[in-house]
């Protein structure tokens, strides 16, 4: 079992700290599935303010839905539309504050009102994007954006 009560007064010790305990939950653990919903779960409990943490996968150079914590999600989102496609398209991290004023935005969660998409590369290839969703308004800065591409990082060789 595994008890990960990461707690900081800072966001960067507190991605530092995230990072080393997802480092920890992927070591060894060949299964990319497995990994994805480990990492969801972690971060879901660990960050505050979110409503939707998940993934979701290139496959066959569309988004199909991942591993992921919070309400039932969109299955499927072709590259370019909405935030996620727009970060798959770009292979660049998109960071909104108000999901509502994004061009071909994707309502697949009405609560959700600001978002963090980070792709995830392996040997130049687009393998997933790691998505959070957050109810607050400009909920993500740079410092979270700085965190979310670390774990991006590990991931990349994990899934």
């Amino acid at each position: 079992m595994y008890d990960f009560k990461i707690e900081a007064a800072d966001k960067a010790t507190l991605y530092a700290d995230l990072a080393s305990a997802l480092e920890g939950l992927v070591a060894g653990e060949s299964d990319g599935i497995a990994n994805m919903a480990n990492t969801t779960a972690l971060i879901m409990e660990t960050l505050p303010d979110l409503n939707w943490v998940g993934f979701y996968r290139n496959i066959g150079g569309e988004l199909v839905l991942g591993p992921f914590q919070g309400r039932a999600a969109c299955i499927r989102i072709p590259f370019g539309q909405g935030v996620c496609g727009v970060a798959a398209a770009t292979r660049q991290v998109q960071r909104v504050e108000d999901v509502h004023a994004f061009p071909t935005h994707i309502a697949c969660d009405s609560a959700s009102n600001s978002e963090i998409v980070v792709p995830i590369m392996r040997d130049g290839e687009l393998i997933a994007v790691l998505d959070l969703d957050s109810p607050s308004l400009a909920r993500f800065d740079e410092e979270d954006e700085a965190g979310c591409v670390r774990l991006g990082e590990i991931l990349s060789a994990a899934i």
